[in-house]
């Protein structure tokens, strides 16, 4: 009982990594972290030593926002149908809309996500689910596009991407539009994942008092995800770093 505890270091490295990435690493991303800086540890010696220091990621819910209000434009077809990887940048891209409430307000956020290493390319944000909130997004992911780039641009049947305006963004980069099929999810599962971890690793565990905070969380969020939150399936890097090295081979 009085005998010296030896894994004191390994416990405060742990805890460091744990704090460090917002409390939100279960312990395989620690593991991944430990790894990575040259210690030989177990990842059941990493689970045990969290569940001792009460070091417990936060799990998701869930809640879609509905932004399907019958056909109301143009219907693409599902060209995705769920090859949801992408050999290189810029091939594939998802998105959705997605609802905040904080009180008696309204957020939304439109993010346009790359398959090929799940990067956040551009989003925009608004009190509004209206089309510039869309548009704006695509925009800007269009404005990233480099000569003979023309992605398969998917997303659910919302009435955003009915309309006339986002349809003629796609056609105008030569670009080509998806869609998922009526009330099936799993058809745009990827970005539904990114809403779900964004939302239990951000919004459902904290209190914001006011819209402002609520969206400058979302912001420092987004740069976190993109720049330092690691993937097992990016083979333990983060999106931007993942990207870097695979155009560096």
């Amino acid at each position: 009982m009085n005998a010296p505890d030896r894994h004191v270091e390994l416990k405060a490295a742990i805890t460091e990594v744990f704090t460090r990435n917002h409390n939100r690493y279960g312990h395989r991303r620690v593991h991944r972290e430990l790894l990575s800086t040259g210690r030989q540890v177990a990842k059941k010696t990493v689970l045990k030593l969290m569940r001792e220091l009460g070091l417990v990621c936060r799990t998701r819910r869930k809640r879609r926002y509905p932004s399907y209000r019958g056909e109301l434009g143009q219907i693409a077809d599902n060209l995705l149908d769920r090859q949801f990887t992408a050999a290189a940048p810029n091939q594939k891209w998802v998105t959705d809309v997605t609802e905040f409430r904080v009180g008696d307000h309204r957020l939304y956020l439109s993010p346009i996500m790359d398959l090929f290493d799940h990067q956040i390319i551009s989003y925009s944000i608004s009190s509004s689910p209206n089309l510039d909130l869309t548009n704006s997004a695509l925009r800007r992911a269009i404005a990233t596009l480099e000569p003979g780039q023309q992605p398969l641009v998917h997303s659910d049947r919302g009435f955003q991407n009915q309309h006339r305006s986002w349809r003629q963004l796609i056609a105008d980069a030569g670009a080509l539009q998806s869609m998922s099929r009526k009330a099936n999810c799993f058809d745009n599962a990827v970005i539904e994942n990114f809403f779900g971890h964004l939302k239990e690793e951000c919004f459902h565990h904290a209190r914001y008092l006011t819209i402002g905070a609520l969206e400058a969380a979302l912001h420092e969020y987004i740069s976190w995800y993109n720049n330092d939150r690691i993937s097992e399936r990016l083979e333990g890097l983060s999106p931007v770093r993942y990207r870097a090295q695979a155009l560096a081979v």
